[in-house]
């Protein structure tokens, strides 16, 4: 399905996409194998490539995109030296395509202006000189992403379920989150739904820290929460509020094309449109923007995972449904100002 595209001169910085090679199966780099029947599987055997091609393909398809941020997917790691510092790896590569994007000969789009990286914060006295690695390697790096995703029901996560709850509560991350903390470079983290009170508590502990939300905090609607993603709507909601209630977060606006979210549109045959996804996803967006206020909003595109439910020209026409009865103040913070500002993105 093809749609017009909407407003196709507003500017658009797209805060959240992966990069990346993997072999069919494989969820992620350094990842145990997937299980085949996982939604997620699906997506990335149908994405083993996402590269600068596709990544240009996509940022070409008609909307008005300035640049974008990539966001860590274990891509690229080294694959020798010592373990701790394997993860500059992908610094390294994304660094490389962002200086083959700003030599201005694919076109006037900014792409990886912004480079999240990945250091795990339980690692102990290492953790700043990884930090200093990432750093020495590209000047557009700007923070980390440490997820702690988990469900007591492996089957919520699939291939992705490779840890043990409580993440941020351990001793451990907290000792390694305050040298991180020391850097002023941002933190993303990826949770679930029923984590969202673990956040809180983290958020709490570090009120000096920037700190965004990724996919809108994750609503769950497959394996043990099946058919209870409306059911558990209003808990979301007021752990959202509570979120937002503390100044130093910010949210990404996207993330709801995922299997784990498990709206129809998921895999849906002839692909759903941008209005029923607007339909959808309405909901978890407004509720989010009415917290949070658009200046600690950004609308996102997670791709290539959400192409799950639809393709990226109809993923922002999506967005732009939902946006349409926004100033042109307010669209201008959602679609671009929010991300320029927390990833301190000079486009």
């Amino acid at each position: 399905m093809t749609e017009t595209i909407l407003e196709p001169d507003l500017p658009i910085i797209d805060p959240h996409h992966h990069l990346w090679v993997r072999p069919a199966g494989v969820a992620s780099q350094n990842l145990p194998g997937a299980e085949p029947v996982h939604g997620f599987t699906k997506v990335t055997n149908m994405t083993p490539r996402y590269l600068l091609d596709e990544l240009l393909a996509d940022i070409n398809s008609g909307h008005n995109v300035l640049g974008t941020v990539f966001v860590q997917c274990g891509a690229m790691y080294r694959a020798d030296g010592p373990l701790p510092f394997r993860c500059v790896g992908e610094t390294e590569f994304v660094g490389g395509v962002a200086a083959m994007s700003a030599s201005g000969l694919f076109g006037p789009s900014r792409l990886c202006a912004g480079i999240v990286g990945q250091v795990d914060l339980t690692g102990g006295d290492v953790i700043g000189e990884v930090l200093e690695a990432h750093l020495r390697v590209s000047d557009r790096f700007r923070g980390i992403r440490h997820s702690c995703s988990y469900d007591a029901d492996p089957n919520v996560l699939g291939p992705l379920a490779r840890i043990e709850g409580g993440l941020y509560e351990s001793t451990a991350f907290r000792e390694g989150f305050a040298r991180f903390a020391k850097f002023g470079l941002t933190f993303d983290t990826w949770l679930l739904e029923p984590q969202l009170p673990e956040l809180i508590d983290l958020v709490k502990a570090f009120p000096e820290q920037a700190f965004c939300l990724d996919h809108v905090g994750t609503p769950l609607g497959l394996a043990a929460y099946e058919g209870r993603r409306e059911e558990r709507f209003g808990v979301w909601r007021d752990n959202i509020k509570a979120l937002a209630a503390l100044p130093n977060v910010s949210v990404k606006l996207g993330g709801l094309a995922m299997v784990f979210c498990n709206f129809p549109s998921f895999l849906q045959s002839p692909p759903a449109s941008s209005e029923q996804l607007a339909k959808e996803w309405r909901p978890y967006i407004e509720t989010c923007i009415e917290a949070f206020g658009v200046d600690r909003c950004m609308f996102e595109s997670n791709f290539p995972v959400d192409l799950g439910s639809c393709t990226y020209p109809m993923l922002w026409n999506a967005f732009k449904v939902i946006a349409k009865d926004y100033s042109a103040d307010e669209k201008a913070a959602l679609f671009a100002g929010t991300a320029r500002r927390f990833y301190s993105l000079g486009i």
